[in-house]
């Protein structure tokens, strides 16, 4: 039997993962659960998987989540950051689900980590902000990170049982999302509805527009890099509209491995929770047959210009990642609520990265603060009236 804590209980991959532990009940119990706002939802998960502590946003909603429970029930509501790090590191539980949004799931991944859990990950941001401090202090504790994202589920399981040193390429695959072939031209006219509108994928809002920009295949490139040890260089990204091959590896004899599968994020998720073992999630499979092939493209950076600002990130290394998500989480928000256009999102993050100045080998600190810095900076271009609609 595994313990659970799922930190974003309450979002797509937050519930997939309580999906799988309803379907396997002999294996996994939910100790504790995190979520942000949705009180009404995560009232409903307390009452089904029973958890020993639950952690919200601020004190107005855990009194809103107290008041929607049953008086006798016996739950802790804790709230704010000290409530996530409590869930995080909670003592009856082996397993974190790190499911939440954005830079918010640094410090509680880190919190899991000193605490010696093993980490199931679907925030790509913790690796993306602060991924060398994330995997030195993973080892230190012995601590395991078993991806969850599709792609990062896919070469991890391609990379099982072959030897790390005989590596030649990752082949990181995406959709291209919902404007792959929407001209250039017709960008600025790009309002939210259509970009939250993923044809493959249900995910949130902000991975959501991220996947429409291609930013999240950026992210993904950063996140691959700490992961599994790699120079950029050795990062491929190819655009495969079928979604059907969630990403491929190649050795260095020339043979390729890649990992397919019906897109749903059951699969990666069961693998983490389980691995080494599989699951069986009686899913089906590919309709081969009925696809009849499967096509693959450069992604073309002249539309999608945050795929390059992702890639020099990347390059860089130092402080400059976590300037870019910082900037791109201002500028996603931003144009969620209609402040400034599609096509200036990538323009936010452009002037803000070349407004920073590096830290080489920063500490912590040096990340928090470089995502301080970037936030404000962010803020501060969209306020200009070039920007604002």
């Amino acid at each position: 039997m595994k313990n659970l804590s799922i930190l974003g209980s309450t979002g797509s991959i937050g519930h997939n993962t309580l999906a799988i532990v309803a379907m396997f009940p002999d294996l996994f119990a939910v100790k504790a659960l995190a979520a942000k706002n949705n009180v009404a939802v995560l009232a409903r998960q307390v009452e089904q998987f029973c958890p020993e502590i639950v952690a919200v946003f601020d004190e107005k909603r855990a009194l809103d989540l107290q008041k929607l429970l049953p008086w006798q029930n016996p739950v802790e509501i804790m709230r704010g950051d000290d409530g996530y790090r409590s869930v995080a590191m909670h003592d009856s539980v082996d397993t974190v689900v790190v499911a939440v949004e954005g830079a918010a799931g640094l410090m509680p991944t880190l919190a899991a980590i000193d605490a010696g859990k093993t980490i199931a990950l679907a925030n790509k941001e913790t690796l993306v902000m602060a991924g060398d401090i994330v995997m030195e202090r993973a080892a230190v504790n012995g601590v395991k990170i078993l991806p969850v994202d599709s792609e990062h589920s896919a070469i991890f399981q391609c990379l099982v049982g072959n030897r790390r040193e005989d590596l030649d390429k990752i082949f990181l695959t995406g959709s291209g999302g919902p404007f792959l072939e929407r001209p250039k031209n017709e960008f600025a006219k790009i309002k939210p509805k259509e970009a939250l509108n993923h044809p493959i994928w249900q995910m949130g809002k902000k991975i959501s527009i991220d996947s429409a920009t291609l930013m999240n295949k950026g992210l993904e490139v950063i996140e691959a890099k700490c992961l599994f040890g790699v120079s950029r260089d050795k990062i491929e990204v190819v655009i495969h509209p079928q979604s059907v091959i969630h990403s491929m590896v190649s050795y260095k004899d020339g043979s390729i491995f890649a990992q397919l599968g019906v897109p749903d994020m059951k699969i990666p998720i069961a693998y983490a929770l389980s691995y080494p073992e599989r699951l069986p999630l009686k899913q089906p499979l590919p309709d081969f047959a009925g696809i009849g092939s499967f096509t693959f493209k450069r992604p073309d950076l002249e539309r999608f210009p945050c795929l390059t600002l992702a890639f020099k990130a990347c390059e860089a290394g130092a402080t400059l990642p976590a300037v870019l998500n910082a900037a791109n989480e201002v500028a996603v928000d931003s144009f969620l609520k209609q402040r400034i256009s599609f096509v200036n999102i990538p323009e936010v993050i452009r002037i803000t990265m070349e407004k920073h100045t590096l830290v080489a080998n920063p500490n912590l600190s040096d990340i928090l603060e470089a995502d301080r810095w970037a936030r404000l900076q962010a803020e501060n271009i969209i306020r200009k009236p070039k920007f604002l609609l």
